[in-house]
Parts: C-alpha cells; sequence; structure tokens
C-alpha cells in the first residue's frame, strides 16, 4: 500500500503493516512529515515539529523491527505530544510567550515511554495557554480541520486538529476541565481520559496537579488502548501514580457488551442540553442496547456545586503552578488565564477547605453510583459544534463556560476515567460526540465499550476534506 493512502488509517492498522514489513517506518515518516509541511500551515496544529529526531527514530525503529525486534503496538508509527510535556531538548512553551525559549534537558515520563515503545515523535502540538481556555493573543490558534470556522476544542486544540487531519496517527492531550474531551468531540476523534494517578505527571507543565490527566487521543478506541497501555503505570518520579498493574486493553475485546450496565440519567443528560448532542447519546445507549448491555436508569449526585466550584479550585491550583511568573510577568499573560490566576489568588483558606470538602463528598457519592452500574452515559458537551463565534467569550462569560463544563469537569474533580466516541454530525457539519464514564482504574471497560460501539458503527472512520 501506498504511504498517500495511510494517514486516516488507525495507529494500530499502521503498526501491523509496519510489523509485518509491508510499509517502511522511514517511509511513514516521511510522508507524514511531508503531510504536515503542506498542509499545517493553515491548521496551525504544531508547536514545532521535530523532522531530524523523528526520521533518525525512524531509522533505528527500522532497524529493530527488520530483526525482528518488535517492542510493541506502537513501534515505529509516528505520533504527536501536546506542547506541555517535555521532550528533551525540544521547545516546551506550555502554550504561553514566557516559556518560548525552555527546552527540557530531559523527558517527560510519558515521553520516554513512548520512545521505549518504539514510537516515532513528530513533535509538539499547539495548545491554549498554560492549558487553560483560551489561547494566548499573540499564538494563532490551530483550526478545525472539519470547518475553520468552527471551535477546534480547548485546552488539546492541536491534538484534536492534528490527529483527525492525518497529521500523526495519535497523539497525547491532558485534561483539567475536558481537555481531552472538547478537542475530541470537536474534531471527530477518540479521546479517553484515564483515571487520575493512572498516567504519571512528571515532566508536564501543571494547570491544576490535582486535576490534571493525560491521556491518549487517537482514531479509535483501540489505538486510544494501545497508547494507554504504554504510557501507564507507577512512576517514581511522580509519587502521585499508582502501584497498580497496568492492564492488557487490547486482550479479549470480544465486540459484545453482554454484563455490562450502563446507567442514564435522563433529567440530568436532557436538560439543557441541544438536539444534535441529545441524538448522539440517545443512538450510542441504542447501540449498546443492541449489544448487549443493560440500560439502568440512575440519579447522578448534582453537579452544580462541584461545577461551580471547579473554577476556583482550578485557580487556586493554578496559581501556586504560576507562582514563580504571576503576578512578576502579569502583563505577558493573557487576559483569560490571568483572570484565573487572579480568582486563585483571591480565595481564603476557609473558602478552600469548603471547596475540598465538598468535593469529596461528591467523589463518595459518585463511587457509590458506581456499586450499581458499570459506566455512565453522557454528552460530551451540552452543544454540539460550536462555533468559533459562539466561543469567542468563552474566556468572559461565565455562564457559558459553565455550560460547557458540566458534563466534563465533573469527572475531573472525581479522577474518574471516560471515554469520548464520535457519534454523529451537527447540522453544521461539525462533529459530535458522547461519553461513558467508568470505575476507578477501569480504563479497560472504557475500551472494550468503545471498540464494541466503533465495530457496528463508522464515525471514528469519517474524515475532513483537506
Amino acid at each position: 500500500m501506498a504511504t498517500t493512502d495511510l494517514h486516516y488509517q488507525g495507529l494500530v492498522e499502521v503498526g501491523q503493516q509496519l510489523h509485518a514489513r509491508k510499509l517502511s517506518p522511514v517511509e511513514v515518516t516521511k510522508a507524514m512529515l511531508d503531510r504536515i509541511e503542506r498542509l499545517d500551515g493553515k491548521l496551525k496544529s504544531y508547536a514545532h515539529v521535530m523532522a531530524d529526531s523523528a526520521l533518525a527514530e525512524a531509522a533505528v525503529a527500522e532497524k529493530e523491527i527488520g530483526s525482528g525486534n518488535v517492542k510493541g503496538p506502537l513501534h515505529g508509527v509516528p505520533v504527536a505530544i501536546k506542547d506541555l510535556c517535555w521532550v528533551k531538548g525540544a521547545p516546551a512553551a506550555h502554550g504561553m510567550t514566557i516559556h518560548r525559549d525552555f527546552h527540557p534537558n530531559e523527558d517527560a515520563t510519558v515521553v520516554t515511554r513512548l520512545k521505549g515503545a518504539g514510537a516515532i515523535i513528530l513533535g509538539k502540538l499547539q495548545q491554549t495557554e498554560g492549558a487553560y481556555a483560551d489561547h494566548h493573543p499573540k499564538i494563532e490558534p490551530p483550526k478545525n480541520p472539519w470547518n475553520p470556522e468552527l471551535w477546534p476544542g480547548a485546552s488539546s486544540s492541536g491534538s484534536g486538529s492534528a490527529t483527525a487531519a492525518g497529521l500523526c496517527f495519535g497523539s497525547l492531550g491532558t485534561d483539567t476541565g475536558g481537555s481531552i474531551r472538547f478537542p475530541s468531540a470537536a474534531n471527530g476523534i477518540t479521546g479517553l481520559k484515564p483515571t487520575w494517578g493512572r498516567v504519571s505527571r512528571y515532566g508536564a507543565f501543571e494547570l491544576a496537579a490535582t486535576l490534571d490527566h493525560i491521556g491518549p487521543m487517537a482514531r479509535s478506541a483501540v489505538d486510544c488502548g494501545a497508547i494507554l497501555g504504554v504510557i501507564a503505570g507507577q512512576d517514581a518520579k511522580d509519587t502521585t501514580s499508582v502501584p497498580l498493574a497496568v492492564p492488557a486493553y487490547l486482550a479479549g475485546l470480544s465486540g459484545d457488551l453482554r454484563g455490562v450496565t450502563i446507567g442514564i440519567d435522563r433529567r440530568w443528560t436532557g436538560e439543557g442540553t441541544d438536539e444534535a448532542a441529545a441524538k448522539v447519546l440517545g443512538e450510542g445507549l441504542r447501540a449498546a442496547a443492541d449489544l448487549g448491555a443493560t440500560i439502568r436508569e440512575i440519579t447522578f449526585p448534582d453537579t452544580k456545586a462541584v461545577v461551580d466550584d471547579w473554577f476556583p479550585l482550578c485557580g487556586i491550583e493554578a496559581a501556586v503552578a504560576h507562582e514563580e511568573t504571576y503576578p512578576s510577568r502579569k502583563g505577558e499573560y493573557g487576559p483569560t488565564l490571568a483572570g484565573l490566576l487572579d480568582l486563585g489568588l483571591q480565595q481564603s483558606g476557609t473558602n478552600y477547605q469548603k471547596i475540598v470538602l465538598r468535593r469529596e463528598a461528591f467523589r463518595g457519592a459518585v463511587r457509590l453510583l458506581f456499586e450499581a452500574v458499570d459506566l455512565i452515559a453522557i454528552p460530551a458537551q451540552p452543544f454540539a459544534a460550536p462555533t468559533l463565534a459562539k466561543m469567542a467569550a468563552l474566556g468572559e462569560d461565565a455562564s457559558l463556560i459553565a455550560a460547557l463544563l458540566r458534563f466534563t469537569c465533573p469527572f475531573d474533580m472525581t479522577g474518574s476515567p471516560t471515554i469520548t466516541l464520535p457519534g454523529g454530525f451537527a447540522s453544521n457539519g461539525g462533529p459530535v460526540a458522547f461519553q461513558f464514564a467508568g470505575r476507578h482504574f477501569d480504563e479497560a471497560s472504557l475500551v472494550r465499550a468503545g471498540d464494541a460501539f466503533q465495530r457496528v458503527t463508522d464515525w471514528h472512520k469519517r474524515h475532513p476534506v483537506i
């Protein structure tokens, strides 16, 4: 097969062809770099392309595979990294002008693990400023490859755009309030937010330490499972990473959901949700039922307080992360991130403690709910395929961002894993997605559910015409 036909194929599928020596890692990497050079001038998904090192890594992979030393499903496959993750010697600006000259002297743990698995690192992907809600005023935002007038998602905007546009076979994103899920939904790809503690955060700039999750964004649930299987696991450099064995996420995928109970709170998921988002969620549930799942009505804990609390909690933790440069260099910050940091600095200790207690109570209530169900189905966001014009007020309109976070930030506050699955299109042509959330450290059930859904649908195989 010609390399020109490859860019929209799945990561695992391409890996299988590489390992069977039907494809060359060097030729595939060259083809991807050529595609980035041709197309990313208008998409702006990459903050930094690492062509020389990518080709060197591909040459090593080609020799290893040629000698029969195949390290796993990612060996020889080109992927890309959200800019906040360190890659030794490469810029790591974190979507900011303050850090544009920062070149780390070591790799983030997730990067070390990708390299150890033989993956080819194509480059660093653009993101919002500090991984919050908006891009720095001096940095041109990535474009949504489906339509440049549509929102590309935040904060892993470059990861969503590049993966959807076939400029990498998979990418890493991070999620603090929805930042894997928003760009996955907006760009029509699959995103997996792991349980907090499943993936080491060492060597990644923080937005809010107890809310930040690093996870895969790719074509399919299987591809996400392959990436997660490499990056997950305990890390001595991050003592918040858990000492649990990493499951074989791709083992035993049956294509059915028999024995799986999926909960749905129709009041919560229906109130304020537009027609397109509601339709995709409903069709996802019907497909799950056809695949053998039991659908159970549940009452999800009230999320209003936890959504309201997310803002000051994120602000407090972000203020700690930025204390060396904020407010001392406030003039170099964009207004949206500066507003979050100011909010954090205004909080009292007693208010913070009240937030912590409410968060723990909510976390416990959600944990109890998972004693009755295996998964919970929810929209990815209440309004489908928003335009840039609608989202222009994101940094200023508290009600807009609160609505956006309604179905995402509760699962950052609990640390629960989720998978975002493309499930249709809105009337404006933009992709629409829904989510499954699971028990802590049960990402395997999310991969199973996503794979089963994607075996009987083809939404994840749709791609933009660029």
